[in-house]
């Protein structure tokens, strides 16, 4: 694997992705996609559709549970971080980490909105619009926040641990299976 990183520039954001092994052979231990996104609808969509890129091309393929799970935490994050986290003229900061030798996708969203902070979610009868945190917390192994280092607001993150059986949800039968 080549050690590849990118930094570019997309209307004023730059971009800076990195997927750097940590010996030249063997597998990387770290792999991460950082991006800053507008604090809006399109923003939170593109956020989850490049998650679900980026998740691909490290392996976790499209149609597994898991690739399936981790991109509707981001989704959910994401959502959070436009609806509850937004500050007119600021961007959120998403980050996807991927530890493939622990299995570990860690999940994390930061805004500059320090006085709205994460609930931990009650539980089935909480209100339909607020049901984004209850579906992190079933999917993801341990999910939390910490404020900004670098200024006012918070990182709101997940992790979400990768289990061996996760398997492709086909939506019919496998290749050779008996349909009756």
């Amino acid at each position: 694997m080549r050690h590849h990183s990118s930094r570019y520039a997309t209307d004023g954001t730059v971009i800076s992705v990195t997927t750097k092994p940590a010996s030249t052979t063997g597998t990387p231990q770290l792999t991460t996609f950082q991006m800053r996104f507008t604090s809006t609808p399109r923003g939170a969509r593109l956020a989850r559709r490049l998650a679900a890129v980026r998740l691909d091309e490290w392996g976790i393929l499209y149609g597994a549970v898991a690739h399936d799970d981790i991109v509707l935490i981001v989704a959910e994050l994401s959502a959070n971080a436009v609806r509850h986290g937004r500050v007119p003229g600021r961007d959120f900061h998403f980050g996807l980490h991927f530890a493939p030798l622990s299995g570990t996708v860690r999940v994390e969203t930061t805004d500059t909105r320090g006085e709205r902070l994460p609930v931990a979610p009650e539980g089935a009868d909480a209100e339909e619009a607020g049901r984004g945190l209850l579906l992190v917390s079933h999917l993801a192994a341990r999910w939390g926040w910490c404020p900004r280092a670098e200024g006012p607001g918070k990182t709101v993150w997940a992790e979400y641990a990768i289990r061996r059986t996760n398997a492709p949800t086909g939506s019919g039968p496998s290749e050779g299976a008996a349909v009756e």
